[in-house]
């Protein structure tokens, strides 16, 4: 998966995709499984917004059965199943604990009916069905949950998680290039071209060094996420739809439960997590809206208060001392007139540009959950072969996403011993490269040094730097340390290994000391973002003291 801008020379495009997060992702793989030639443009880097700001769950979203959001629920249900069958290297079922408390009566009686029509909903793609667990076999299960007031049992049912998010919608992009899509991030769109009425092509910018160039093609699709209308604006086209962006705000922190825990808030009764992450938690999510700068969001103090003072419900003895770092994401829904945040719609739409616009080959996605991202770009692209009269079947529902077998624990054993490292770094590197953890261990074969850890205590291996840069298109610090490991998401956030990193991604990528430093400063500038909750919250203190 090369950046190469060579690629556009002569081409006319089938396809062009603008915007390269998780539902972009999965329309280009797609869109090339079906024989269309495409380019992938991306401002930032893949999975950059909110793909890598969520709660990490591939779930039908059992909250939404409230808001009677059935057929959204049955629709991620079967894509559950889905990403669990053609991505099992990064999909794995994850049983989810809700406690019962005596001053809950309506919960219990309402839970019971939500999880046994969540289960109905889930058949013939069903995981573990729900199950009722008396005070004495919660406890068991949950020993967290022993300090807990009123607390007489717990229900316990099944969804997925994708701990690492950023993977599955690389592992879409590389899928995608394999099958020769051309693919170029840190590249923006800045024009829509047309012919008359009919689209034919954009103009980017690399926005690594300002040379700007034509892709000329026949359909563009708008894959923008939150930055939809911005995309829109950019092309100067106007649409009846609107774009909602509301925040998402999780907290890092210590362990907190053996497994994934479903809380609600005592202030608004709004449902949250609490996520088992590697050896630490995930708690969130919050859902207000946002209308500041989309590459700006960030977890305030007051966000990470609420959750706080929920969590200080259940676990008396949590307290922001226990939080390594917070972040914001953002959702992108379709606007819907007097509706609060949490109530509106997660259900996607598919907006055609021309009978709307008269703007023939132009098409928008708007809003779409993360779980629904293969359905929605089969749909999409169903659409793509209505309009070039090519009626080709969608395969991504059963062709699996590496296209590999999976692999088997004598292939782990076997590896750590050609190449002389750890099998607890052997199974890492396949926890996030799958089959292709074999490609990473070639460089390791021919430079020994390379198996060695990028970070003390981290098994990260320096292999990783240089294959990020040859076949992940890794062009920054960020890139590296954020989306193409998880050294960024640990409790350190990878300051034990910036040197380490921006070192060896100098020398791959050509930097200057100055570029080295930009680099370092650009990523020590999103470390502070995830910390700015604290300076709000002292400078908070400071005011009331005075």
């Amino acid at each position: 998966m090369k950046r190469d801008f060579n690629k556009l020379n002569g081409q006319n495009f089938d396809l062009i995709i603008v915007g390269g997060g998780i539902i972009g992702a999965g329309i280009a793989r797609d869109a090339t499984l079906r024989g269309f030639n495409t380019l992938l443009v991306e401002k930032e880097d893949f999975a950059y917004g909110t793909t890598s700001r969520s709660t990490r769950l591939i779930h039908g979203g059992l909250r939404y059965l409230r808001t009677m959001q059935f057929k959204l629920v049955r629709n991620d249900l079967i894509e559950r199943k889905i990403l669990l069958n053609i991505a099992p290297h990064l999909v794995h079922e994850l049983k989810f604990v809700i406690p019962s408390l005596r001053s809950e009566p309506f919960y219990r009686y309402t839970l019971h009916i939500g999880l046994t029509l969540y289960d109905i909903m889930a058949t013939g793609y069903t995981l573990h069905r729900w199950k009722h667990l008396s005070l004495k076999d919660t406890l068991k299960r949950e020993p967290c949950l022993t300090g807990v007031d009123g607390l007489t049992g717990s229900l316990v049912y099944s969804d997925c998680q994708a701990e690492f998010m950023e993977r599955l919608c690389i592992d879409n992009v590389i899928a995608a290039a394999d099958k020769g899509a051309t693919i170029l991030n840190h590249c923006v769109a800045t024009e829509l071209e047309l012919k008359g009425d009919n689209v034919s092509g954009i103009r980017i910018k690399d926005v690594l060094n300002g040379e700007e160039y034509e892709a000329h093609g026949r359909i563009v699709i708008n894959a923008g996420g939150h930055w939809a209308d911005m995309v829109w604006n950019e092309f100067y086209v106007r649409s009846n739809y609107k774009l909602r962006r509301t925040k998402g705000i999780h907290l890092f922190t210590k362990k907190v439960s053996e497994n994934a825990l479903v809380l609600f808030a005592k202030s608004d009764g709004r449902l949250f997590f609490v996520v088992p992450w590697g050896e630490y938690s995930l708690v969130g999510t919050t859902d207000t809206d946002y209308n500041g700068d989309p590459d700006a969001a960030y977890a305030t103090a007051s966000d990470v208060n609420y959750l706080v003072t929920e969590m200080h419900h259940y676990f008396p003895h949590f307290t922001e001392n226990d939080i390594y770092y917070a972040f914001a994401g953002l959702r992108p829904l379709v606007a819907a007139d007097n509706k609060a945040a949490s109530n509106t719609s997660r259900a996607h739409k598919l907006v055609d540009h021309d009978p709307e616009n008269g703007i023939k080959g132009f098409i928008t996605v708007l809003g779409g959950k993360i779980t629904a991202y293969r359905g929605i770009a089969e749909e999409a692209i169903d659409l793509v072969c209505k309009k070039f009269n090519k009626p080709v079947k969608c395969t991504t529902a059963h062709t699996p996403l590496q296209g590999l077998p999976e692999v088997k624990t004598l292939d782990i054993e076997t590896a750590a011993r050609q190449y002389d490292i750890s099998r607890q770094t052997v199974n890492h590197l396949v926890n996030v490269y799958g089959a292709r953890f074999s490609e990473v261990l070639k460089y390791v074969g021919m430079n020994k040094l390379l198996g060695k850890p990028i970070a003390e205590g981290t098994p990260d291996i320096i292999a990783q730097i240089q294959y990020a840069v040859d076949e992940e298109s890794a062009m920054t610090l960020n890139d590296f340390m954020l989306r193409r490991t998880n050294i960024g998401w640990s409790p350190m956030q990878g300051r034990d290994a910036i040197e380490t990193v921006s070192n060896n991604l100098g020398l791959l990528l050509g930097w200057s000391v100055w570029e080295r430093e930009k680099q370092i400063d650009k990523y020590r500038d999103f470390l502070n973002l995830c910390q700015s909750f604290r300076t709000e919250s002292s400078q908070d203190k400071q005011l009331t003291t005075h």
